[in-house]
């Protein structure tokens, strides 16, 4: 095994829906990471007590099945959080779903991807809009469990896109964020919650997808601020044609890819 790879224990898990769960693990002492990067997680079926229990075709399997995982929790939590969606026929998520307190998991210690603040060098901070589907909140909410971000702007607009009401994850921590940590600051910025559903209507909630109610000035018009080359900072996480969709719309807008520390636009690609 790389010395990499170490050895964590799930301490909790939440179930959302049948297809969406977060679940919490022990933190390695020594691993630290930046607000909005991703680890590999790796699973085992040998060492889940469900496939020990109820499968031991899968429970003899001793394989480990890595995939990439974006932290949910703050760097400077004592646990490790993650948000996952459960893939069918997927080699990992369909193991990973058994998951249960005391169970056994890999983490590579080794953290990835520059979805972080620190790649903004112009424009200098000012208004932040985070945009995301589905589990692509999961570094959202570490950046704002991070005091830095807090100080550093003074709008903070968080737009949070899903299929459903229930799929809407997290809005009791959300709905805390001002309070436990805007609190902490001197002047801190202001969150303006934006939730979207696009299959059902939800009292309060936009029904488009992102890149219409940018295109269309919805997102702009019910965050109050406008989008601006010099002053805008926008990341996008979720499923790959929502990024790829909202980018397009942005660059539409005149905002630019941020490359070399310079620009308004940050993507991640892990999926």
């Amino acid at each position: 095994m790389s010395d990499n790879i170490q050895t964590v224990t799930v301490l909790s898990k939440t179930t959302w829906t049948p297809n969406l769960f977060s679940f919490t693990v022990s933190r390695p002492d020594s691993f630290k990471f930046t607000a909005g990067q991703f680890v590999r997680l790796g699973v085992n079926p040998s060492r889940l007590k469900y496939y020990q229990q109820q499968d031991e075709e899968l429970a003899a399997l001793d394989e480990d099945i890595f995939r990439a995982y974006s932290i949910v929790s703050s760097p400077f939590d004592e646990v490790l959080e993650f948000f996952s969606i459960v893939i069918p026929d997927g080699a990992f998520t369909s193991q990973l779903q058994h998951l249960e307190v005391g169970d056994e998991l890999l983490l590579n210690t080794m953290p990835f991807g520059f979805l972080t603040l620190a790649r903004y060098q112009k424009p200098l901070p000012k208004d932040l809009w985070l945009l995301a589907t589905g589990t692509g909140l999961a570094p959202f909410l570490s950046m704002l469990q991070d005091l830095k971000t807090w100080n550093d702007y003074e709008h903070i607009v968080l737009a949070y896109s899903a299929r459903s009401v229930e799929e809407l994850a997290y809005i009791e921590l959300i709905e805390r964020l001002q309070a436990d940590f805007g609190s902490l600051v001197d002047n801190p910025a202001k969150l303006i919650f934006i939730p979207i559903v696009t299959r059902e209507p939800v009292d309060g909630a936009l029904t488009e997808r992102l890149p219409k109610l940018l295109l269309d000035g919805t997102l702009q018009e019910r965050a109050g601020i406008a989008l601006d080359v010099d002053s805008t900072h926008v990341m996008l996480c979720g499923n790959p044609e929502m990024v790829e969709d909202t980018k397009e719309a942005l660059k539409t807008l005149g905002l630019v890819m941020n490359r070399r520390g310079e620009g308004n636009i940050a993507v991640e690609n892990y999926w």
